[in-house]
């Protein structure tokens, strides 16, 4: 990769292949998964002075995945969701979070220490939006202090707002695929299934799979089985017609 005038940026042609090959990588990806950690790999290489990088998630607002270029970053991103960090002040304010010099910071008092336990001197957070249900933050760690600098946020927006889009297009690919799956699974409890996820599809005029949602979350709403929700669907049916 060609030298930076001034080490803080990536240039123009760097970026691009940066890009490329985060690009390359994900879409070739039906594991979400698997997209997060050639994403976390792929962004230790994003800025100058970068020694590890990592991706922190949060679903429905609840602690959800970790994948980092290093477990010893892993652990150190985990150790966020008890105790605020980096990576949590990003996704809360949706905004670029830097600390030039971890050792003269006092915004996480519980984090710090921990990180710089192991080694890092410096961070740069930036927000990830993925969809609806899940948001994020790509993590950069450097081991050395005042090596990450307001000249490298850009970069990492740039980045984050990248990943954003592959990580929703990787979900939508792997939750298709687990809604068919969820439907053979169903459809294995016998005939009861079939005719509720028919009986849904008719009234809400959707498709099997929705339907099939439909149908776990009034099972998950009610405690009960879905074979059981699917048959006092029908049964209500059958009465009503009868009637």
């Amino acid at each position: 990769m060609p030298s930076q005038a001034d080490g803080a940026s990536l240039g123009v042609l760097e970026t691009a292949a940066l890009l490329r090959e985060l690009t390359a990588g994900m879409v070739a990806s039906d594991d979400f998964d698997d997209a997060l950690d050639h994403l976390a790999q792929t962004t230790r290489h994003a800025l100058p002075g970068i020694a590890w990088s990592s991706v922190t998630l949060l679903r429905a607002g609840e602690p959800a995945s970790v994948a980092a270029s290093d477990p010893s970053v892993k652990d150190l991103d985990e150790l966020q969701y008890g105790a605020d960090g980096p990576g949590m002040t990003a996704i809360r304010r949706r905004e670029i979070v830097l600390s030039e010099e971890l050792a003269s910071e006092q915004r996480w008092p519980e984090w710090t220490p921990a990180a710089l336990a192991r080694g890092v001197h410096a961070v740069l957070s930036a927000p990830v939006d993925i969809d609806d249900h899940v948001i994020g933050s790509i993590n950069f760690y450097a081991a050395d202090a005042g090596a990450l600098t307001p000249a490298q946020q850009l970069t990492a927006m740039l980045l984050a707002e990248h990943a954003g889009l592959l990580l929703a297009a990787v979900r939508d690919r792997a939750r298709q695929a687990a809604l068919t799956a969820e439907i053979d699974d169903a459809l294995t409890y016998g005939e009861v299934i079939s005719q509720a996820i028919g009986i849904v599809m008719t009234q809400r005029r959707c498709a099997p799979g929705q339907a099939l949602d439909v149908l776990r979350t009034a099972a998950e709403a009610l405690s009960i089985p879905l074979p059981d929700v699917a048959e006092r669907l029908v049964a209500s049916v059958e009465r009503d017609r009868d009637g």
